[in-house]
């Protein structure tokens, strides 16, 4: 299984795309989450809307869903088809009616059923969506009154999505055997609703060096030599995991 950041930058981050990433494992191809630079993030790395086989969406901020109404689009007038919408289930009407309806209604087209196939996930299970690429769900704090969740990836990648810091999920996914951790990382202090990089740095050795840094600010060449074991994920670079 393979992963590449389409964009590593935080939801203000200018100099680098927003937080996407796609997953490929033999012919699967995974899109996970699907924000406002997406779009021309994906078009950057030559792959087109056509040739991704599901899309997993952790929660409704822009940075994260702000793709999907050219997504839907695109699909529909170009394609001709719906595009595959993994979703959590408490996820799936908040995500229509405080996010696409406004711009996806078109007279009868009025449901989220209308221009994706939706799957609702529930969390503590594993699901394969594609083959040879599985994921559970758990649910995660970032914002007050608004579910966000991560990912555990074919029992072994854990990926962060959005989340305050939690030094006990961290230790218990250790435990589990998780061998390779991508955590979204705020570069200042206090980390208000995405783990802090002082709060990471407080993370046992053997646990920063599973470690890497995504969905980082602008100024994140000021903090370079500054990770402790942690390394920071490049945007567009291909790795395996």
């Amino acid at each position: 299984m393979y992963i590449t950041m389409l964009g590593t930058g935080s939801a203000f981050a200018k100099r680098f795309n927003n937080n996407n990433a796609l997953i490929e494992a033999g012919q699967s191809r995974l899109l996970v989450d699907c924000g406002i630079t997406l779009p021309k993030a994906l078009h950057d790395q030559e792959v087109s809307f056509s040739e991704l086989d599901a899309v997993l969406i952790s929660h409704i901020h822009g940075d994260h869903v702000g793709g999907l109404e050219e997504l839907a689009f695109q699909m529909m007038f170009k394609y001709g088809r719906k595009p595959v919408l993994y979703i959590a289930d408490t996820l799936v009407a908040p995500l229509w009616e405080h996010t696409l309806k406004g711009g996806l209604v078109q007279g009868e087209l009025n449901e989220l059923e209308h221009f994706f196939e939706v799957r609702p996930l529930s969390p503590g299970r594993t699901y394969e969506l594609l083959p040879g690429i599985k994921v559970e769900l758990i649910k995660t704090d970032h914002i007050p009154g608004k579910d966000s969740y991560s990912f555990i990836f074919n029992d072994a990648f854990f990926y962060s999505a959005d989340m305050k810091f939690n030094a006990e999920l961290l230790d218990s996914l250790a435990a589990r055997g998780i061998h390779t951790i991508y955590h979204d990382c705020q570069l200042e202090a206090p980390g208000a609703v995405h783990a802090c990089l002082d709060e990471l740095l407080t993370l046992p050795r053997e646990l920063q060096e599973r470690t890497w840094l995504m969905h980082y600010g602008d100024a994140i060449d000021d903090y370079r030599g500054k990770t402790g074991a942690m390394r920071i994920v490049k945007q567009g670079e291909k790795r395996e995991i």
